[in-house]
């Protein structure tokens, strides 16, 4: 299966291999042609399956076909639960449109950051990508109108139906057409998922793409069970020893990050924390710093834990156990993408080890468990 075989135009596939893509993703090869023939989608994949590009591509097609005129509505709306997530979006959309040489306009919009620079941006937006909350603050302030959208996409709209978004989605179906093209995406298809689909899609063509039993194999999992006040000593110890060079840290908290970032400092290695209560702008520079390997660990909360793609990541490490295995599953999907191989090492004190037997019955998996014994490790 190719590209050019799912309708994909000319310019597109040009650009396409200027990123050096040639192979679509079986999301890709189910959904681009559904979309370009005006379904209805609900799509099921996991982060990291190639979703993005699903829907990016046949959205930037339809807009090929159409005269773009000035002070025109926005015509395409993309939601999503998160600035970081947003970002990502709207970074693909633009990649695109400048590489193909299309004559549109897309922009991200979200909370943490000053509203007027957006409002003076909106000018002949045809693909607008937002959380809830700000797009709802620009409609109020009429800096954008809803009224002229041809297809919404809501991305990640499992976590957007869990996460406090119910009541702001609400008010945002009711100022959209009646008449428009629903493109749902989400990691799991749960109750909430499906009464969406009842409500919001027409007919919906159900795209699951099934994850293999195997999906984890590339990544080699380790667990460290210690003391908790040892570790910190080994979490320096590891990147040390191992030469780590791009390293995810996942922490419990926004103080567990900053003192985990701060203890990493002070023995000289290069490390920052990314989390809720940092600027939007600081987020942003520190996420391309990490992604471009000018800084050699990131530590952060479950903020990170899905939804953003770090392509070729090496090492992820669980300074302490998330609540729920998802979370833990997707937390060390952050490495082993994209047929590259990866390293997912646990933290695991005595008060957690109950819970990370759960989390290894929900992955079906048992984790090779590694003593540390000051500077001698031994498997067990």
């Amino acid at each position: 299966m190719s590209f050019i075989s799912l309708g994909i135009s000319e310019s597109l596939i040009t650009a396409l291999e200027r990123e050096q893509i040639t192979t679509p993703y079986p999301i890709q090869t189910e959904v681009i042609p559904a979309v370009l023939s005006n379904k209805d989608i609900l799509g099921i994949a996991k982060t990291g399956s190639g979703k993005t590009l699903s829907y990016v591509l046949p959205i930037l097609m339809h807009l090929q076909k159409k005269e773009i005129l000035k002070n025109r509505p926005v015509q395409v709306l993309v939601m999503v639960p998160t600035r970081e997530l947003a970002a990502q979006v709207h970074s693909v959309f633009s990649k695109y449109i400048h590489k193909a040489g299309l004559a549109m306009k897309t922009l991200a919009v979200f909370g943490g950051t000053a509203i007027n620079p957006q409002m003076m941006a909106m000018s002949n937006v045809s693909i607008l990508v937002a959380t809830p909350g700000r797009l709802l603050e620009l409609v109020s302030l009429h800096a954008v109108h809803l009224s002229s959208v041809e297809i919404v996409v809501l991305d990640e709209a499992d976590k957007m139906l869990t996460a406090g978004f119910e009541n702001e989605m609400d008010q945002i179906f009711a100022m959209l057409p009646k008449h428009r093209q629903n493109l749902l995406f989400s990691a799991t298809l749960n109750d909430q998922i499906q009464a969406l689909e009842r409500v919001l899609l027409h007919d919906p063509l159900v795209i699951k793409i099934e994850e293999e039993e195997d999906s984890l194999d590339l990544i080699k999992q380790s667990a460290y069970f210690i003391a908790e006040e040892k570790k910190g000593p080994l979490l320096r110890y590891l990147i040390k020893s191992q030469d780590m060079k791009q390293v995810l840290v996942f922490t419990s908290s926004v103080a567990r990050a900053d003192r985990v970032v701060e203890k990493l400092q002070k023995n000289g290695i290069d490390a920052e924390s990314i989390h809720s209560k940092k600027s939007q702008g600081a987020r942003t520079d520190l996420l391309r710093d990490f992604k471009q390997g000018y800084l050699r660990v990131l530590v952060t909360t479950d903020l990170l834990a899905r939804g953003i793609d770090i392509e070729s990541l090496p090492f992820v490490i669980n300074y302490e156990l998330p609540r729920s295995p998802i979370i833990f599953v997707h937390r060390i999907g952050r490495t082993g993408r994209a047929g590259n191989f990866g390293q997912a090492i646990t933290l695991v004190s005595p008060s957690e080890e109950a819970h990370f037997k759960v989390i290894e019955k929900k992955m079906k998996t048992r984790v090779p468990r590694v003593l540390w014994k000051g500077t001698d490790l031994v498997q067990c």
